[in-house]
């Protein structure tokens, strides 16, 4: 029925036609498995340390989240011994502090682009950043279109501060 030479073509085209299949399968298969080892690139997280009644602070974590980070809540009654321990001086506090994996503190309503800026330049000798108090209009603090213009203080090892950065207006906090 089919001669000698068309049952070779058609094996050939059968081996040809398998092969390219598998070949296939086989990179797709390569391609799934390198794109599941591909590093992925590691979240800031933050842990945030608050009384577990403080809308404010449950709005700068929504601030920080929706800026890229990862937030681990932790609600205390009492926060002066822990700020204490963390080294801010009463000058410097807000209501609630947030630590780094790496130790850094961010106190207060520090906006998220100044605590990305800072965990990519690890500055010398400092300890974190601070916005002081509860500025009107600082992220968490939004009233309206009623602003306060605040300092975001660098928080040293010694103890002392220098202004890190001076926003004006709410538009430069993002």
């Amino acid at each position: 029925m089919f001669s000698k030479l068309s049952i070779g073509i058609i094996a050939i085209f059968t081996l040809v036609f398998v092969s390219s299949c598998t070949q296939a399968e086989n990179n797709k298969t390569l391609t799934a498995k390198t794109e599941m080892v591909k590093p992925q690139t590691a979240k800031n997280i933050l842990t945030v340390y608050k009384n577990p009644s403080c809308g404010c602070c449950k709005k700068w974590i929504s601030h920080i989240e929706k800026a890229g980070f990862e937030t681990k809540v932790v609600n205390r009654m009492n926060l002066f011994s822990f700020k204490v321990e963390k080294g801010i001086q009463p000058r410097y506090r807000s209501c609630h502090t947030a630590v780094s994996k790496n130790g850094y503190i961010f106190e207060g309503h520090v906006p998220a682009k100044y605590v990305t800026k800072f965990l990519a330049e690890k500055p010398n000798d400092a300890i974190g950043l601070s916005v002081p108090g509860m500025p009107m209009g600082a992220p968490g603090m939004e009233m309206g279109d009623r602003f306060m213009p605040y300092q975001v203080l660098l928080l040293k090892k010694d103890g002392s501060s220098e202004v890190y950065a001076f926003v004006q207006s709410s538009k430069e906090q993002y």
